[in-house]
């Protein structure tokens, strides 16, 4: 993975802490399904595809069964076993050797129990049972890998957003089509109106509305123009763009989205480590009832040796733990996937589920709350200057500073003065104060209170004014000559636009939010007050930062931290879960760190993924229970001496496809935008 660009999120998901487990994967128990365990996260040798039959021989196979069982009903033994022997060999040979195998290795995975079942039906005379039984396992794991690779796979389809050609502009200034593959780092690209965007780049020629939902969720376009990122995948709906390349191909955004949210996919969730642990344990129980079923039952219940083996077999069919073992991959996975269609990177189940237990969040000020731009939120005339003379001669002084205050200025006044900026002459920084220069002849400044106060300029009113606006945390800027200040010009970092909803919705999930900024006090507490937030704390350096986190953890329980700077990483990493602002502004750091990229910048997918990892929790032990109590059923079934071999794979795996459908549910879990 590319690690150049701090803007976007690396693939690199160490565990920097208890957040992180995806590192070091759990490998599932020996004695776990085996064919579970190839739908899980990692294939350790267990049932695949290569070992299932394709669907004509499944039909064929599930034909000859039907035929072995009508054969035995018109007491035709010879031609119902044949029909068997047909059934079993389209469908079960793959099932057979990957039961070997695992009854030589002593693991009881589904093979070695299917194997088992069936051989012993044979044994006992049941030849079209065990013809039934294995074509309808098959047919059911068949379907059951086709809607795990549907979870599984959902993300990677992003990739297929990003077209595998671009438009190469030349030196001669003719187009070539490539591969995007090809395409070098620096080379200049064309975009015309419709097209999808092939890599990542910026804008050098051009303004355009760009739809990049893919990427960032955002369910509206953003206005690309000079100098803006454009983002593999994104869709250019209206003028033609001219972009040089940033990213080869395989470090776009878009690429990197996907890998991390496959490395999510390959850590297990606590739930699923619980799961895991449980089924080494219940499938040899199970296993070991069977066979004391099998001995016990004649001796003491007067059933006939036959009539028992057949109800332990029906038992060891039903003991596999698969629908226990792919209930919480497929829904961790699910909300993986979820998740990042919005634009919440999720970096793993634990991640995943420990968002449910949120009681507070710390929010940065600069670059979360805010947009970390500065930006000109008033300004007027004064001592008897016209508005147009006001921001013609503060756009002309600005015109020539690099300083964000500046370029803020010049910004906030397009549209407000008339003709070219005025020729400046002699023109100087003052450090610490602002700048000046002779404009029309005349000296003028453009500086911050303290240059005013230095000169004499501020009377009472004028403080009084002043004071109003610093009381709302805004930066002052005065023009000002010799005989008076003549224009006030307000720069604030203004308030994200849904902030304010955002920190509605965390309260409404019962989760106490407090700021924790660097800045200032009193320009803290003003934009703390905007958003709804009445704790909020400024002047803290990132030490201080740890501090109120421990105590906000002692007080409150479970609580987040979200930043986008070099200096929120150490509390991203203490807290209990990290949100890291993914945007244009955010550091690899701080998204390194954070459990949780919000890649669109949007503080209410904070709130959804509270709310997704809510819903998960639900879904993951409606699956449990439901498992369970299927098994339970059934083991019972077995034990009063009524259970069928056929019954117990259907509903085996029918409960496997439950919870298979209920977990994809969360793929379609949407999250508000207000």
């Amino acid at each position: 993975m590319n690690h150049a660009s701090h803007a976007h999120p690396h693939g690199h998901t160490g565990d920097h802490d208890h957040q992180h487990d995806h590192a070091s994967v759990d490998a599932p128990p020996a004695s776990a399904c085996a064919s579970c365990e190839s739908h899980g996260d990692h294939d350790h040798g267990g049932h695949d595809h290569g070992l299932l039959p394709n669907w004509p021989r499944i039909a064929l196979a599930l034909a000859f069964a039907a035929g072995a069982e009508l054969a035995h009903a018109f007491a035709q033994p010879w031609p119902g076993m044949a029909l068997a022997v047909v059934a079993i060999a389209l469908s079960g040979l793959g099932v057979y050797r990957a039961g070997i195998k695992d009854l030589l290795a002593l693991r009881l995975g589904i093979s070695a129990l299917m194997t088992v079942a069936v051989t012993g039906a044979v044994l006992i005379g049941q030849w079209p049972e065990a013809a039934m039984v294995m074509a309808l396992y098959v047919a059911a794991e068949r379907i059951e890998h086709g809607a795990m690779d549907k979870a599984r796979n959902a993300i990677r389809g992003l990739l297929d957003l990003a077209p595998e050609m671009a438009d190469v502009l030349q030196a001669d200034g003719s187009v070539q089509r490539q591969s995007a593959a090809q395409v070098p780092l620096g080379a200049l690209l064309r975009i015309t109106p419709g097209a999808r965007v092939p890599l990542d780049g910026t804008v050098t020629q051009g303004a355009s509305s760009v739809n990049q939902a893919p990427i960032t969720g955002e369910s509206q376009p953003a206005d690309k123009a000079v100098g803006d990122p454009l983002y593999a995948g994104s869709v250019n709906q209206q003028g033609g763009l001219q972009m040089r390349v940033t990213a080869a191909a395989s470090s776009t955004l878009l690429a990197r989205i996907v890998h991390v949210v496959e490395q999510a996919q390959a850590s297990r969730a606590p739930t699923q480590r619980f799961v895991d642990r449980f089924a080494a344990v219940y499938t040899p129980i199970v296993f070991a009832l069977a066979l004391l079923l099998a001995v016990a039952a004649p001796l003491f219940m007067g059933w006939t040796w036959q009539h028992a083996v057949y109800e332990a077999l029906a038992l060891l069919v039903i003991a596999c733990p698969c629908a226990l073992v792919i209930s919480t991959p497929v829904t961790v996975v699910s909300a993986l996937t979820a998740a990042a269609r919005r634009g919440i990177l999720i970096k793993g189940g634990s991640a995943l589920e420990g968002a449910r237990s949120l009681r507070a969040i710390a929010l940065d000020k600069t670059g979360t709350l805010t947009t970390g731009e500065p930006t000109l939120v008033h300004w007027q005339a004064l001592a008897g200057s016209t508005p147009e003379r006001a921001a013609l001669l503060a756009a002309s002084l600005a015109g020539r500073s690099d300083h964000p205050v500046s370029r803020a200025i010049v910004q906030g006044l397009e549209g407000s003065t008339q003709g070219q900026p005025l020729e400046a002459q002699d023109f100087n920084a003052l450090p610490g104060r602002g700048v000046q220069a002779i404009l029309e002849g005349e000296s003028w400044a453009l500086g911050n209170t303290r240059l005013a106060r230095e000169r004499g300029l501020l009377d009472e009113p004028l403080t009084t004014l002043l004071s109003e606006h610093e009381q709302q945390g805004r930066t002052l800027t005065l023009l000002l000559n010799a005989t008076g200040v003549h224009g006030l010009f307000a720069v604030a970092d203004p308030l994200r636009e849904h902030a304010a909803e955002a920190i509605e919705r965390l309260k409404a999930l019962g989760i106490h939010p407090v700021v924790l900024s660097g800045d200032n006090a009193a320009t803290v507490q003003a934009i703390a007050a905007q958003a709804g937030i009445g704790d909020a704390r400024g002047n803290l350096l990132p030490e201080d930062k740890l501090t109120a986190l421990a105590e906000l953890q002692a007080r409150r329980g479970a609580t987040a931290m979200t930043g986008d700077g070099i200096n929120d990483a150490p509390a991203l990493a203490a807290a209990d879960l990290g949100f890291a602002m993914g945007g244009q502004h955010a550091t690899g750091m701080a998204m390194e760190t954070a459990g949780v990229v919000l890649m669109n910048d949007d503080l209410r997918r904070v709130a959804d993924t509270v709310a997704l990892s809510r819903r998960a929790h639900r879904v993951l032990w409606q699956n449990i229970s439901a498992a369970l109590l299927v098994k339970a059923a059934f083991c019972l079934l077995a034990v009063m001496g009524i259970a069928t071999m056929w019954m117990a794979v259907a509903a085996d795996m029918g409960v496997s496809l439950l919870v298979i459908a209920n977990g994809l549910r969360l793929r379609r879990a949407g999250t508000s935008d207000g």
